[in-house]
């Protein structure tokens, strides 16, 4: 069967860690005040039957080892990354590896700021790394390296209401911005934002305050139903351009993408039929996916959008580690945000999906093995290793396949245009 959408060309993956051990690399993005993406935060971790161990020497290597042959730029579209350091990767140079450009370098509160890491760090500074502050409790304005950093990371569930201010206090002059970790509801946002906090990090975007009584509009329905025409195999093209032409929002947006420098067709194309058989069905369906995508997500950050891309590509890839069909995956993967899109409740939403009733399920968090999927990389989003793991072993799935998988996703979705 086709893909139903263009797979990213990269690099060969990383060796496989030893027998019975995991390394894990999960994303989380750091929004702006505007809710765009500043950079990512990668999460590195190594694990061994399911036990965190993230901050041993050996863990740092590999991660190392895992960013250089991965590639960061490939993980984060070319955004600044942000990478979590011992003391021995600092003090070792071990990160010069990495690009100074797009790479910020998170020194944590377990780290001893030695006369050699505050050596190290201003060695580094001077190469054109940026450096970050992260999970201190202690008051953090005598630090040695208040002077070097460019970011305080503060998590907002190890700090309470009074130290934040205190610390907003102590620093109300300083150049360094203030990164507040662990926004997980837009309560937590609105908190954050009235404390100042300049960056984001935390999956709150995906849980905006929905509208209990909204429901499907005519026209989005109209996008769900082509959805669910673009994964059959073959397409049906009469029934697909019939969708399409229903909505003339939609049809304009994709004759203006195919039309554009990233399809690169030198006749003009002025019809959706012609677009199809010039393209060729998969390029179509991609392009027309996205389309439907940004129609969909409205007026909310666009990094709903790319998680909702991630979380579609992952479950189709690893579909066959659990016996599932890759098209109707990549769909429950896809539509697993559109709550956040549509700022509708899944149950209001559910009941009028063109899917099978067990993928209906699956989306109202129905514990089935249609979930297992869409459950691993929702844990895994979170950095809550100990819940994949469980998943894994209650449904049989490999760790180390699933986590490939999960890098293979955020690789495609880093090759996908952001402006579209």
């Amino acid at each position: 069967m086709d893909m139903k959408v263009a797979p990213a060309t990269h690099s060969a993956p990383p060796p496989p860690p030893p027998e019975g051990e995991v390394r894990y690399i999960a994303r989380q993005p750091i929004l702006n005040l505007h809710g765009t993406v500043h950079g990512y935060a990668l999460l590195f971790d190594t694990a061994s039957n399911g036990v965190i161990d993230g901050r041993s020497r050996d863990a740092a290597r590999a991660i190392l080892d895992d960013a250089v042959l991965i590639g960061l730029e490939r993980l984060t579209g070319g955004m600044p990354a942000f990478l979590r350091c011992t003391s021995e990767a600092l003090i070792e140079q071990l990160v010069t590896v990495l690009p100074p450009a797009t790479t910020v370098l998170c020194v944590p509160e377990s780290v001893k700021v030695s006369p050699h890491v505050i050596d190290a760090c201003r060695d580094l500074k001077e190469a054109g790394f940026r450096l970050a502050l992260m999970d201190f409790t202690a008051p953090v304005e005598t630090h040695p390296l208040l002077d070097l950093v460019d970011y305080l990371k503060v998590d907002l569930a190890r700090l309470d209401v009074a130290a934040r201010l205190r610390l907003r206090q102590h620093h109300k002059n300083s150049r360094a911005a203030l990164v507040a970790q662990k926004v997980e509801t837009q309560e937590d946002y609105r908190d954050a934002v009235a404390e100042g906090f300049t960056y984001f990090q935390g999956l709150y975007f995906c849980y905006p305050e929905l509208i209990q009584s909204a429901k499907i509009p005519p026209n989005r329905a109209f996008h769900l139903e082509i959805l669910r025409l673009l994964q059959s195999d073959p397409m049906d093209l009469k029934k697909v351009v019939q969708a399409v032409m229903r909505d003339a929002a939609l049809v304009l947006r994709l004759l203006r993408l195919v039309n554009s420098p990233i399809c690169a067709i030198r006749q003009e194309v002025n019809s959706v039929e012609t677009a199809i058989i010039i393209l060729g069905e998969n390029t179509f369906r991609r392009i027309a996916n996205l389309a439907i995508l940004r129609e969909l997500n409205g007026n909310q950050s666009a990094e709903v959008l790319h998680t909702a891309l991630v979380r579609a590509r992952f479950c189709e890839l690893a579909a066959t580690q659990c016996k599932q069909d890759p098209s109707e995956q990549y769909l429950l993967g896809l539509l697993s945000l559109l709550p956040a899109m549509l700022r509708c409740p899944m149950e209001k939403l559910a009941p009028d999906l063109p899917l099978r009733s067990e993928i209906r399920d699956a989306l109202l968090g129905v514990d089935i093995s249609e979930r297992c999927l869409l459950a691993w990389i929702e844990f895994h989003e979170r950095n809550q290793h100990s819940g994949c793991f469980s998943i894994s072993q209650a449904w049989g799935l490999n760790e180390q396949r699933l986590n490939q998988f999960y890098v293979d996703a955020l690789m495609w979705d880093a090759a996908t245009p952001r402006t579209l």
